[in-house]
């Protein structure tokens, strides 16, 4: 399992869109995700030009749980968390959702509210849509429909396999498959590793641990060579041989 989700870090190149995008940009860098997978290249421009650009600022909330959806967004640079508050007010984090990701389609039909909440973890932009106008495209174009019915199926599989992780893992492989099926979500390349843009106290919400916990395994993987702890991040130095971390190493 752990080789699977490694051999998926070394995936396609991303397209990243200049400061200010020409449609033809637009359809480019929409033509890569899975939204819009599959569209025609008048289909794609028809939706190309009905998106506007929003710039994302660090801690910046995009939507809160409860609250009507009214707009999707596409991201283009950037990393997103979307998290859900519990009963007694504690923040879970769901998801990390990066370049050529998009957020907001949970539950999307008439009179839908948004099941969690998103923030913006760094600076980065996104293509955003009225919900009404996506609505309208995937009603005259079906692959929309079908890419967001895929979209949501994927999700799912993925948040049962995770579910799985808790009931059967232990903590360190389960901090060690979140990891790894961050780097090709939200990892940025730098010099030496792929940095994820994540704090221990985050990774710990991610994987229903504790921040003690995850000081101890970040602390001893960096120890191994295999991670470098930074300031609200983790540098992956050694993806290959953090997958094949055991629970005895953790």
């Amino acid at each position: 399992m752990a080789n699977a989700r490694f051999q998926a870090i070394g995936g396609a190149s991303r397209v990243t869109l200049p400061l200010e995008s020409s449609i033809a940009d637009r359809m480019l860098f929409m033509s890569a995700s899975a939204l819009f997978a599959g569209l025609s290249k008048s289909e794609c421009q028809a939706a190309a030009e009905c998106a506007r650009t929003r710039l994302l600022t660090r801690s910046e909330t995009l939507f809160m749980q409860g609250q009507p959806i009214r707009q999707i967004m596409l991201i283009e640079s950037g990393c997103v968390k979307l998290t859900q508050l519990s009963s007694n007010g504690s923040e879970v984090i769901l998801w990390m959702r990066g370049s050529h990701e998009v957020i907001g389609l949970a539950g999307i039909s008439t009179n839908s509210n948004h099941s969690c909440s998103a923030r913006a973890v760094t600076t980065g932009r996104a293509l955003v849509w009225e919900w009404a106008r996506i609505d309208s495209l995937a009603n005259a174009h079906y692959q929309i429909r079908r890419n967001i019915n895929a979209i949501l199926s994927r999700q799912l599989n993925e948040l049962e396999e995770r579910f799985r992780e808790v009931a059967t893992e232990k903590v360190s492989r389960r901090v060690v498959f979140a990891l790894v099926r961050l780097l090709p979500q939200v990892g940025k390349p730098t010099h030496g590793g792929i940095e994820i843009s994540l704090s221990r106290e985050e990774l710990a919400q991610l994987t229903g641990t504790t921040l003690l916990t995850i000081s101890r395994l970040i602390s001893k993987w960096a120890e191994l060579g295999l991670v470098e702890p930074r300031r609200e991040a983790v540098l992956v130095l050694d993806p290959y041989r953090l997958s094949l971390i055991s629970d005895e190493d953790g």
